[in-house]
């Protein structure tokens, strides 16, 4: 698509969204026409706000305590749209209930101050929740497994704007203090030119594991040359796995991890994910792992792998979302039994894209302790 007409589809769908809540929302309360002015008031200017944010992101730089308030306003519209669609069904259901006037102004007034009050306490609330990184532990069963491995994922991380240095040497402290046999990335470690990343790269190097840390591709990879990022990642001391597997472990003890590209690169035309050259030459007394970004790559695997570790939808990010996204992918988050064969692991990413808001889906450190059937 044309990236002029994207942009203008993009903030055509924020527009509408301000047209819906400025009509179903705001002209309903019971207020004064001047609070009503100032209520429209602040969605324009939070729709500047979100031109900001991306001009702040892909055109210009500014300082990060004004692009902190620049990423705030698109998970701001969301949160007021999924309020104003509540308050547009319950005023239409409160208008059909036979009540005396009395009682109908009250159940109404309550409606507009608890819809207000939502709007506000869930908005920083979400911004509350993506502050805080949760350590996941999860324990997995593998078929032909001889002993126990501790693998710590990390995922969507983001690097970029808000995702700092800071935040990355906080993430590699709580992955260290873990002592993990192997540290995998899969996919959307970065968000942004590597050339502006550098500090926050760096930190990743501090990463400690027996078996060094691996990283795969995801779809944002491939917004920002793709080539120079993988370039990147291997001067940092990461292996990355390109359609590629090595084995983890002394030999008949450990297993076999593999890495494919994403599925982005069918859109791209190139860096396409290859499952069967992925898992060539695999050693068939131990299982595998595949690391692949997307969870629906999932139905391309057919045969030959035990468990599939995944990132990409971030559980939703804002609540609502996760509906969106079970509409695209077949796994969320969590632990799931694909088939009698493939176990698959979706984490809900470690960082944040966009606003830096989490609503009903905290970020995550994930500790997978792969354990013998």
């Amino acid at each position: 698509m044309n990236p002029l007409l994207f942009f203008l589809a993009f903030f055509g769908v924020f527009i509408l969204l301000n047209f819906y809540i400025s009509r179903r929302l705001i002209s309903h309360l019971d207020v004064s026409p001047r609070i009503k002015f100032y209520f429209r008031l602040f969605l324009f200017v939070n729709l500047l706000g979100i031109i900001g944010y991306v001009l702040g992101r892909y055109v210009i730089d500014v300082p990060n305590w004004l692009y902190f308030l620049l990423s705030l306003p698109i998970g701001v519209l969301f949160l007021l749209f999924c309020t104003t669609l509540i308050y547009d069904i319950s005023r239409v259901l409160l208008a059909r209930i036979p009540l005396s006037k009395t009682r109908r102004n009250f159940f109404k007034k309550s409606l507009d101050i608890s819809s207000l009050v939502a709007a506000t306490s869930v908005s920083s609330t979400a911004i509350l929740e993506a502050r805080f990184v949760e350590l996941e532990t999860v324990n997995i069963k593998l078929q032909k497994l001889k002993q126990n491995y501790k693998v710590v994922q990390l995922s969507d991380v983001h690097i970029g704007g808000l995702i700092d240095a800071s935040f990355i040497k906080d993430i590699v402290t709580k992955v260290n203090s873990l002592m993990p046999d192997l540290v995998v990335l899969t996919g959307d470690i970065l968000d942004m030119d590597v050339r502006k990343i550098q500090a926050p790269l760096r930190e990743l190097t501090h990463l400690k594991s027996k078996y060094g840390t691996y990283f795969i591709v995801g779809n944002h990879e491939y917004f920002h040359d793709i080539e120079v990022i993988i370039q990147e990642i291997k001067n940092l001391g990461i292996r990355v796995l390109e359609n590629e597997n090595v084995y983890i472990g002394e030999k008949g003890e450990g297993f076999n991890l593999a890495g494919v590209y994403d599925m982005f690169g069918y859109r791209a035309g190139h860096h396409f994910p290859e499952i069967n050259r992925a898992l060539t030459n695999t050693q068939d007394d131990s299982p595998t792992v595949l690391l692949a970004h997307q969870p629906k790559y999932i139905e391309e695997v057919t045969s030959g792998v035990d468990l599939m570790l995944s990132g990409h939808t971030h559980d939703g990010q804002l609540y609502p979302f996760k509906f969106l996204v079970g509409l695209q992918q077949p796994y969320i988050s969590g632990l799931h039994q694909h088939n009698q064969e493939l176990q698959i692991y979706v984490s809900k990413g470690t960082g944040f894209w966009g606003p830096p808001m989490r609503l009903g889906a905290s970020s995550e450190v994930t500790e997978i302790n792969l354990l013998p059937a």
